[in-house]
């Protein structure tokens, strides 16, 4: 059995039953999607309504030192990583040359008739829709009624939306709503999605300071590839070196993945996978754009040595159908802030389930997403990024503090906070 293949059968065996949803008037009675487990609150109607929803700058309460990252440290905005726009010379040396300027706050306040505020994060230019537009679709809403809420954002948006800004609009407020819910019910997010099933989650670290990474505990690695298509055989070859070089540090136990952020060919692909092939990936990421659907599929089929992930740039539970029906991936990995927030994720996953795929959220231990990975048993790793080398201890420090950080036969492990809500220690500033 390919590792796959083992990695399918293990996923299955760690589902749980579906319920059918209850006391939300949301969905077409024939909806042909799986329904993710019953939601207990959505019976109870609040005393509370939604009084504002606006653009917010959120900050930590304790500022963390700032420093500058040690000489040498590998930086994603300053290297040069493989990108959709590394055939182009103009844009290849590295993201920020073609990254977006300000388009406005990510993260949004959502306000309630009682006092309790809800904190929010989406994606790229979330905050000017979310104030300009959902503000006056939801206000004097219950915000307890989570499903409705989304399917009213979902249908007032739809006309100029369905993926991007406005999505990311919808992940920021419907992230808010559940931060009051469980502010309102004093119980951690993770409480409301059913609970804790396991008392901490193994992380791996996403990024090329490998070292850092290593001497910090982690086990597994995700490595951002360096060069793509366009560098031809000698950007194979030092690709190549990068994961070896991994490999030789984590030891013959530790895992790595490869983070293709969607810069690959088809041919390129296969030929990348059947070179690291000896140093046993444990995923390629995003090897293509994510409206090739039939390339993925394609792609996944005719590679064995590895399994194929995507979803990062993927919305909603109907992108993620087409990622189902085309058989696209062995795992997806929705944003939780950009893919449609906390009530669309558990449709997504809901839609995994009924595939034995295993939903590893990328991003998964910022924003409240480490809320869903604790309690979903559909998810077996979260995703982690460390600080940057080179700054005082208190940086770590409080890194391993904020999220839980313990250490164990698998590495890092992480867990969220106990606070209530997503239990976030932050402010507008």
């Amino acid at each position: 059995m390919d590792r796959r293949a083992f990695f399918k059968t293990a996923a299955a065996g760690g589902l749980v039953c579906l319920g059918s949803k209850t006391g939300a008037a949301v969905q077409d009675a024939n909806t042909r999607f799986p329904e993710p487990a019953p939601l207990s609150f959505l019976e109870e109607t609040s005393d509370l309504k939604i009084t504002a929803i606006r653009a917010a700058k959120l900050v930590p309460k304790r500022p963390l030192p700032v420093y500058k990252p040690a000489a040498g440290s590998w930086n994603i905005s300053r290297v040069e990583v493989a990108s959709p726009l590394s055939i182009y010379p103009r844009f290849k040396a590295q993201r920020s040359l073609f990254f977006t300027g300000s388009l406005g706050s990510n993260t949004v306040i959502v306000e309630t008739n009682k006092g309790i505020t809800g904190y929010g994060y989406g994606g790229t230019g979330a905050a000017f829709v979310a104030e300009n537009h959902l503000a006056k679709l939801l206000l004097n809403e219950d915000p307890f009624q989570v499903e409705r809420l989304w399917d009213i954002m979902w249908r007032g948006t739809v006309y100029y939306g369905r993926k991007g800004i406005a999505v990311h609009a919808i992940s920021a407020v419907d992230n808010a709503i559940w931060d009051i819910v469980g502010k309102a019910l004093r119980t951690p997010v993770y409480e409301l999605l059913g609970g804790a099933h396991r008392q901490r989650v193994p992380g791996y670290c996403t990024g090329n300071n490998i070292e850092q990474a290593v001497e910090f505990g982690f086990r597994k690695i995700k490595l951002a590839l360096p060069y793509g298509p366009a560098d031809g055989e000698a950007g194979l070859d030092q690709n190549e070196q990068l994961v070896e070089r991994a490999r030789r540090l984590l030891g013959p136990d530790g895992e790595i993945m490869i983070d293709c952020w969607m810069a690959l060919t088809e041919l390129y692909a296969e030929q990348l996978a059947a070179r690291l092939k000896p140093y046993q990936v444990y995923w390629m990421e995003e090897c293509l754009m994510p409206d090739d659907y039939v390339g993925m599929g394609r792609l996944n089929a005719q590679v064995n040595s590895t399994r194929m992930a995507t979803g990062e740039h993927e919305y909603t539970r109907y992108g993620f159908e087409l990622l189902a029906r085309h058989k696209a991936a062995d795992i997806w990995q929705p944003d939780m802030n950009w893919c449609g927030g906390l009530t669309e994720l558990r449709w997504i996953d809901a839609l995994a389930r009924a595939s034995n795929t295993p939903v590893i959220p990328h991003g998964g231990w910022r924003g409240g997403a480490a809320h869903f990975v604790f309690s979903n048993e559909n998810t077996p790793l979260c995703e982690m990024f460390l600080p940057w080398p080179g700054g005082p201890a208190e940086v770590y420090e409080r890194f391993e503090e904020e999220n839980g950080v313990t250490r164990g036969p698998e590495g890092i492990y992480m867990q969220p906070p106990n606070r209530p809500g997503f239990g976030f220690e932050v402010k507008s500033v």
